[in-house]
């Protein structure tokens, strides 16, 4: 069957099941979207920005978990892809990015809005391919999906010419993909298995550190079958959380730089530490040298380049973290922990007895709003974060009982990723109430999307954490910088008559006492709604680790202490 380059981009897509694509159309993509009128199996979201078209992809991938896909055109919109594409690659998000590229006959003359888009994207990407020659294209669509699902997953780009997209071939889709030297996949040692479970069985104090590859391979529930088999205590990254629902007795929450006390402590204290689907980064370990020192580590991870990077184990686990769990479960023994579980406890009610919630303030200040979002929504919705203090109390302070409940940028680190995210999460579960929680910073670098939000008519609540700062750094130079708020006080619009001009309900609060109907009322509205919640300004996220710091070296709130004219809190 002869189809062109630019029919073989859908055919292809709708092969792989894809339904929903984010872009937008340009001089060297044209004839892929002039093909797109004969695809009516695939809805296309028109963004605003490119940045944007590959967060919605990556939303969409993480609540579905399955490829997401963006189209754009040569030039500044493939460049524009750059950021997204990185956040993927940092959090291991599976995306096919589609860039339309100048003739074949005038690459390298810098020609209009021609770009080296696989040079500039190769350190970002997974893989990447120029495609000249129209008879390659199939194949390559074929390698592209497989590369981005198979395996540890990230994003793949195709590049493809102008005149690629205009020329025809015969299109066959059939067969395996076969790549010599691609092997994504590897057997688990029964050796290693043994070990690790004699390991453990032999630990006084067990702990089990998990991480993102656990949602991401659909191993949440042989997670919580081990923790319950051997009474494991379980403290998980920030991409890890939901990996077991935090209201589990045996759940201790987020460990690292903004973790909690307890769970730091845990990890200091431990004597077998296990750590599953998680890349030991520095905002988790801390000083390397100083990480858990006491205990002997067993790694179970997916991708044999992270085995060793940071944190050398004592076994490691190569393989499916589904496979590997379900390996250990046959050979742990049932076990109890009770007085280490009694360590620990002492440790949680001594880091209760500092929970800023526990204050009598008049003020509004943002871990309120989480908690009260949580309770809003009775933990029912998806959450999409963007990047800094707001991060940080969402995860602190909203308890997330499901996989894939969080959406957040976590290596990386991207402002403006949340409403861009939140739309494709919104798109791949039209069912679910999401979320977005972004600062007043963060949400200026993406807020061009209420547009994208509007006309796809999509009911995605957004709460924006108000301080005035760009929070997370004015906190840094507060405590590390001598109060020198050079370059971070900021001036905001109006975010409700902003909302107004793009047709979407808002509602400003600025009182403690209107929290609650105002999230009720967003949650009850059927359409997209704003809140602008005006936050204390100086609110700073404790616990903290300072930079260089052991991870169990806190940084923390003074004791919550009743006085006789109220409390004098600690920001």
């Amino acid at each position: 069957m002869k189809r062109t380059g630019a029919q073989i981009v859908w055919d292809a897509m709708i092969r792989e099941g894809v339904t929903t694509v984010f872009g937008m159309p340009g001089g060297a993509n044209l004839p892929i979207y002039d093909a797109l009128s004969q695809c009516p199996e695939i809805h296309h979201v028109l963004v605003r920005h490119e940045q944007a078209a590959a967060h919605m992809a990556d939303g969409y991938a993480r609540v579905t978990g399955d490829v997401g896909v963006c189209v754009v055109t040569s030039g500044p919109a493939a460049t524009n892809l750059v950021t997204g594409l990185a956040n993927a690659m940092m959090d291991s998000i599976p995306i096919v990015a589609v860039t339309g590229q100048v003739p074949t006959t005038m690459l390298g003359n810098d020609a209009f809005q021609e770009t080296d888009v696989t040079g500039v994207t190769q350190p970002v990407t997974k893989h990447n391919y120029l495609v000249t020659d129209v008879a390659e294209l199939p194949q390559v669509m074929k390698e592209a999906f497989y590369i981005a699902r198979e395996g540890r997953p990230g994003p793949v780009l195709i590049d493809i010419c102008k005149d690629v997209q205009n020329d025809s071939t015969d299109f066959d889709y059939a067969g395996e993909v076969s790549l010599p030297g691609y092997n994504p996949w590897f057997g688990l040692d029964e050796q290693d298995i043994e070990q690790a479970a004699a390991m453990i069985n032999a630990a006084k104090k067990p702990l089990i550190l998990a991480g993102h590859g656990v949602q991401m391979g659909n191993a949440t529930e042989e997670l919580r079958q081990l923790i319950e088999r051997a009474e494991i205590p379980v403290t998980t990254t920030l991409l890890g959380l939901g990996d077991i629902p935090e209201t589990h007795p045996l759940a201790l929450g987020m460990c690292g730089m903004h973790g909690e006390a307890h769970t730091n402590l845990a990890i200091q204290e431990c004597d077998v530490l296990i750590a599953i689907g998680m890349r030991f980064d520095d905002r988790v370990t801390g000083n390397l040298d100083e990480f858990a020192r006491k205990a002997k580590v067993i790694h179970l991870e997916m991708d044999p380049a992270e085995v060793g990077k940071n944190v050398k184990p004592d076994i490691a686990l190569i393989g499916d973290a589904k496979e590997s769990l379900q390996a250990l479960l046959a050979k742990v023994d049932p076990a109890r922990h009770v007085e280490w579980l009694k360590e620990i406890d002492v440790w949680r009610k001594e880091g209760e007895e500092r929970c800023i919630l526990e204050a009598e303030i008049d003020e509004l200040i943002p871990p309120y709003v989480m908690r009260q979002l949580w309770h809003s929504t009775g933990g029912k919705c998806i959450v999409v974060t963007d990047v800094g203090q707001h991060q940080m109390w969402e995860a602190q302070y909203f308890l997330h009982d499901q996989p894939r409940q969080l959406l957040t940028s976590g290596g990386l680190g991207t402002m403006g990723f949340s409403l861009p995210a939140a739309i494709g999460a919104q798109m791949a579960s039209p069912q679910s109430l999401v979320w977005t929680v972004a600062g007043d910073g963060s949400f200026q670098m993406t807020l061009q999307e209420l547009a994208t939000v509007q006309q796809e008519n999509l009911p995605v609540k957004i709460a924006i954490i108000n301080n005035g700062f760009l929070g997370m750094v004015r906190q840094w130079q507060q405590l590390f910088y001598g109060k020198r708020y050079m370059g971070t006080p900021m001036l905001s619009p109006d975010f409700v008559k902003l909302a107004d001009a793009y047709g979407i309900a808002a509602r400003r609060v600025e009182n403690k006492a209107d929290v609650i109907d105002a999230l009720d009322e967003a949650n009850a509205h059927d359409g997209p709604y704003l809140i602008d919640f005006r936050v204390k300004e100086e609110v700073n996220v404790y616990p903290m680790v300072a930079p260089g710091a052991a991870v169990g070296d806190l940084i923390r709130r003074p004791k919550i202490v009743q006085g006789p004219s109220g409390v004098t809190p600690a920001w």
